[in-house]
């Protein structure tokens, strides 16, 4: 099956930028909103995939639409696909029907983002979706993925679809920019047993698929073809 993994962390957390080492043949990225990465990306190899011809090459797409979500991210024969700032999928459709008045938008928009989990899980192969998402604290000050509101907070528990729930942060010793992979008490990060040796990790992305690749007795991209 498919392994979803949920990076979590506010802006400016180090939650992009640990794309940098992965490569860019391997790897699709869905951006909500085009924007430059916070590293030489063009100098990598990095670069937007034309929707009018798919064949002249590219890894990053640009759309908050839900329909371009899953058909890019399906369709896609990468073994990696990254889901960069994918709250903004969830405000995006909130914006753009902000003049209904019912509340079913909330419970449709919870439902796209449960669907696409629940699908991505289903899937027969070994492909890992990375979903990076800000954060937001609840009443009780526990740090969790933001959504757009209590009601879907209520019928939808995000973390609750992940095995893997790593936190962008500073390490609390060296001040470095690192992953959280256990949880410091105030969050939901969580990963299964034995799969990281350290409760701070670099934040590197390669590193962690690598390690989650291992876990699972997946081959590593550097061992697998993309096209």
């Amino acid at each position: 099956m498919a392994i979803p993994v949920m990076i979590l962390g506010e802006s400016g957390s180090g939650k992009t930028t640990s794309l940098m080492n992965m490569p860019p043949e391997k790897t699709l990225m869905i951006q909500p909103l085009r924007k430059p990465l916070p590293f030489p990306y063009g100098r990598l190899g990095w670069k937007y995939l034309d929707p009018q011809n798919p064949q002249s090459g590219g890894n990053m797409v640009a759309s908050p639409n839900w329909s371009d979500v899953w058909s890019f991210s399906m369709k896609s024969r990468r073994p990696v696909c990254v889901l960069d700032d994918f709250q903004y999928n969830m405000v995006d459709e909130f914006m753009n029907r902000s003049g209904e008045k019912s509340f079913d938008k909330f419970t449709e928009i919870g439902n796209h983002v449960y669907q696409l989990c629940k699908h991505i899980i289903s899937l027969a192969n070994d492909r890992r979706f990375y979903f990076l998402w800000h954060t937001q604290s609840d009443e009780t000050g526990k740090l969790k993925a933001k959504t757009i509101g209590k009601l879907l907070d209520e019928k939808v528990t995000m973390e609750g679809m992940f095995t893997v729930v790593l936190m962008a942060a500073k390490n609390p010793v060296t001040n470095n920019h690192c992953f959280y992979t256990q949880s410091q008490g105030k969050d939901t990060v969580k990963s299964p047993i034995g799969m990281f040796a350290e409760p701070f990790i670099p934040n590197d992305l390669l590193l962690v698929d690598n390690k989650i690749c291992d876990y699972y007795g997946i081959p590593k991209i550097n061992q697998q073809t993309a096209a």
